[in-house]
């Protein structure tokens, strides 16, 4: 067996700290529904004003994501990295400690801004890469592997103990030890830009995939507002901490199986074949949640919603990227969810103001819906 060369074990080095540093940008959108449920018991908060703190993460996660490649490639990446990471940390941390709703708003924000700047980290030292299939599979596999881990263990062995506060500190801890990847992250690109480029005005893009990029929001932000509200359903059920940590660890596992199941079919379903399945999976799922009554029932709906979501995402964003050859398009994908993460939880918390669900149920249908209807009325490619 031959050993890896010195050029090879950069390469890794280089992939696992950028799969770490968008581990640590993905933990507010992959906990948020057991730290926002968590929230709501500490401070007694209501649906509305639990889901505009979710969507106040979200506005500071877009605000970072839309300003980084501004100044990305002039910063020291491992300084960068520090900076990110201690800010993620240290927000979680007073948040933990703060007893003003205004001020937990404010870290709420901050922890968005600081965990999106990670992620766009990532991805950048990624695109460096020379096989990015790869690369962006080992990021997946990480970031999945590690928020699994972390939602195993939270809501029983911490919050279940120490509520919100304890939950705060113990993400600010998890946000420290996956910044020591600061140690391997480059320093700065790798590749120059090839002599002779041609720039392209940054604003242009074809109108198809301004059409795609507005149908993957509308598709976002229902089913992101269920899964800001997803915690508070199996509560409402009386699931059990230790069953709310394996409903929800589950569901990261599911994710990355629908994202390599879809990566294997490739494009053999087509655009509207693959539309009205994922409509029919995200039925199944939003039906068996309707009629839960129990853990069971509650489990197997959200892991089918899960399955079904993901691939959707996947689908869509693949439509995305054929509607702009350049390869512009795709480039808008994070700004997008991070648009619809915005919007969605503050929508979902409207909706379930009343104390019941089902219309929040009806909303994520809906948003599911309207893309496959419109991809209906396509004419196949």
């Amino acid at each position: 067996m031959t050993s890896p060369t010195p050029r090879d074990r950069t390469l890794i080095a280089f992939i696992l700290s950028a799969s770490l540093a968008s581990t640590i940008g993905g933990l507010p959108f992959n906990i948020l529904p057991v730290m926002l449920g968590s929230l709501a018991d500490a401070f007694g908060l209501d649906a509305s004003t639990t889901g505009l703190i979710g969507s106040t993460c979200f506005a500071g996660y877009l605000a970072g994501t839309l300003g980084a490649p501004l100044w990305m490639n002039r910063l020291n990446w491992r300084l960068l990295t520090v900076v990110s990471a201690a800010g993620t940390a240290l927000s979680f941390g007073l948040s933990a400690s703060v007893r003003s709703i205004e001020l937990l708003f404010v870290m709420w924000a901050l922890i968005g801004f600081f965990a999106s700047t990670m992620t766009c980290l990532g991805m950048r030292i990624l695109s460096d890469l020379p096989n990015k299939v790869r690369a962006f599979g080992v990021r997946q596999g990480v970031e999945l592997s590690v928020t699994a881990v972390v939602l195993f263990a939270l809501p029983p062995l911490v919050i279940a103990h120490f509520k919100y506060p304890g939950a705060a500190l113990a993400l600010a801890g998890v946000v420290v030890l996956l910044g020591l990847s600061a140690l391997w992250v480059p320093k700065g690109p790798r590749l120059a830009p090839a002599p002779g480029a041609q720039l392209v005005p940054a604003g242009y893009l074809p109108a198809a995939a301004w059409q795609a990029l507005a149908v993957f929001f509308v598709f976002l932000v229902g089913n992101i507002g269920l899964w800001a509200f997803l915690e508070r359903i199996g509560a409402a059920l009386k699931v059990a901490p230790a069953e709310m940590g394996i409903v929800f660890a589950v569901l990261k596992l599911l994710g990355g199986v629908a994202a390599f199941s879809v990566a294997a079919a490739g494009e053999r379903l087509g655009p509207q074949r693959a539309a009205w399945v994922v409509l029919v999976a995200v039925g199944v799922g939003l039906a068996l949640l309707g009629g839960a009554t129990g853990f069971a029932g509650f489990a197997l709906g959200a892991w089918i919603w899960e399955f079904a979501f993901t691939c959707g995402c996947v689908f869509h964003a693949a439509g995305i990227a054929r509607s702009d050859p350049s390869g512009r398009a795709v480039m808008l994908v994070p700004a997008v969810f991070a648009l619809s993460s915005m919007a969605g939880p503050g929508l979902a918390g409207q909706i379930a103001a009343g104390g019941s669900f089902g219309g929040l149920l009806a909303f994520a249908m809906a948003s599911t819906g309207v893309p496959a209807a419109l991809q209906l009325l396509r004419r196949p490619a």
